[in-house]
């Protein structure tokens, strides 16, 4: 089975395992006249629906955040969050409450596509573009080296690899090799009573295709609108996708790949594709009289996407992302998994997301215990921008707690000891300790949000600490 880093198709690309298989060169091979068996196609489904996922998963959230129905935008366009999450919210799951959200879907297939970014003047704002395939193509402050904390004004044109043509002059080229892109721009918001900030600074970014940003501004000014409605968790993409069978996942993986070819080019899992009948925008031609094997390999694969492989950091019952994150390459088995748990995850520059379910016995965290979470002194998340820790019921919902939908973090002052060391108690009913974090009353479970971290956050020399019951 495929777990770790760059592992997806390899034991189907040795010479040892290909004997009778022609399509791989370099190899000594026999003709393969002989059909293939039901346990080939089920280890090739599988396999095929590891790598094929994250497409899969983010063309469906593309047809569902795009159109003219309230919560949706037309492509190119902005649609902003105006609000805080509510409380039982079942998508997204594990709402941030640090910052508001802007996101849209740019359709890069006729001209490039412009987004202008305001300064933000020292407040935290965080960019980023994801191509259809998950990979970060590019973030606020990338280029420096140095994540900073907050966003200078700056121009960025996102443009087909084959497109030639005059930019605006201060834009920076970002070259795109699928059809869409999913850009996202979180803004730190300290509460309610800063909403209204919050919204001057998404009012002040401006996406439009190239032709409209030279043109009228007034046209080519962002489009408001709320981010899309709440949804049940069976109408959630995540879901949407589990729920497909393997004529559904692979018709709509093939019609995909006609507009977003995988990056990196990867010719071998395209020739496992077409031996399953799967050719980009082509008719899908699945194995006949294969249905036990391709839904035992479709069973594997929902079981892989959602199995952490070995290169997921873990310490003291945390788990979060380090290396590879974001820029993927032909780690498959990460890329599922982080489009699985993670929607739009950045880089380990971007962000660092920890989360924990369970105390350091290996017990389920539930609110009717205590819980303190100690920071010694050098052991407090190290960020250039600010770090939360929010609770959620065990689904990810923000759950019913009274202050409502608090977080505990540098951002709202979270106190020191003397030695400087931090402690952070949780539990449901109210304590009298200086960083309470209040938390549902049945089990739950704890997400950490460092922002803009430093890279000890991202290769394993930091870790959180764990959370023991009092």
């Amino acid at each position: 089975m495929i777990k770790n880093r760059r592992e997806l198709f390899s034991f189907h690309w040795t010479c040892a395992s290909l004997a009778g298989l022609a399509f791989l060169a370099g190899c000594a091979s026999t003709p393969a006249s002989s059909p293939k068996t039901a346990g080939w196609i089920k280890d090739e489904v599988a396999d095929s629906y590891v790598f094929g996922y994250p497409l899969v998963l983010m063309d469906v959230a593309r047809e569902a955040a795009t159109g003219t129905d309230p919560g949706q935008a037309p492509v190119n366009t902005l649609r902003h969050a105006q609000a805080l999450p509510p409380v039982g919210a079942a998508r997204p799951s594990t709402p941030s409450i640090d910052t508001l959200d802007s996101t849209g879907w740019l359709d890069v297939s006729a001209e490039p596509v412009i987004v202008a970014l305001p300064d933000s003047h020292g407040r935290y704002l965080d960019a980023r573009a994801l191509d259809m395939w998950t990979n970060v193509i590019w973030s606020t402050g990338a280029d420096s080296g140095v994540r900073p904390a907050s966003a200078k004004s700056q121009t960025i044109a996102f443009v087909q690899k084959d497109w030639h043509g005059d930019l605006p002059g201060n834009a920076k080229r970002v070259e795109v090799a699928t059809r869409y892109v999913w850009f996202t721009a979180r803004i730190q918001t300290n509460g309610s009573r800063d909403i209204t900030a919050v919204r001057k600074l998404q009012r002040s970014i401006r996406v439009a295709p190239l032709s409209v940003f030279n043109g009228d501004t007034r046209v080519a000014s962002v489009v408001t609108r709320n981010m899309m409605p709440e949804m049940s968790a069976a109408g959630a993409p995540p879901a949407k996708v589990a729920a497909l069978d393997a004529a559904g996942f692979f018709g709509r993986l093939a019609q995909a790949l006609a507009d977003n070819p995988p990056a990196p080019d990867d010719p071998h899992a395209l020739k496992i594709l077409a031996d399953l009948g799967v050719t980009p925008g082509a008719p899908l031609q699945l194995p006949a009289s294969a249905g036990d094997a391709m839904a035992a390999g479709l069973a594997e694969g929902h079981d892989r996407v959602a199995t952490a492989p070995s290169n997921v950091l873990a310490a003291n019952g945390w788990s979060w992302f380090g290396d590879g994150v974001g820029n993927y390459g032909p780690d498959y088995a990460l890329r599922a998994y982080a489009a699985y748990t993670a929607p739009g995850i950045g880089t380990r520059d971007d962000e660092v997301r920890a989360a924990v379910a369970q105390d350091s016995d290996g017990h389920a965290l539930n609110g009717a215990n205590r819980y303190v979470v100690h920071f010694a002194p050098n052991q407090v998340p190290p960020v250039r921008g600010f770090w939360s820790i929010t609770a959620y019921t065990k689904d990810g919902a923000l759950g019913e707690t009274t202050p409502p939908r608090v977080s505990v973090g540098d951002r709202n002052g979270a106190k020191r000891n003397r030695d400087g060391s931090l402690d952070v108690t949780v539990s449901a009913a109210r304590v009298k300790a200086a960083n309470w974090l209040p938390a549902p009353r049945a089990d739950f479970q704890l997400v950490m949000r460092l922002y803009a971290p430093k890279p000890q956050a991202g290769d394993g020399s930091w870790q959180p600490p764990e959370v023991v019951r009092q």
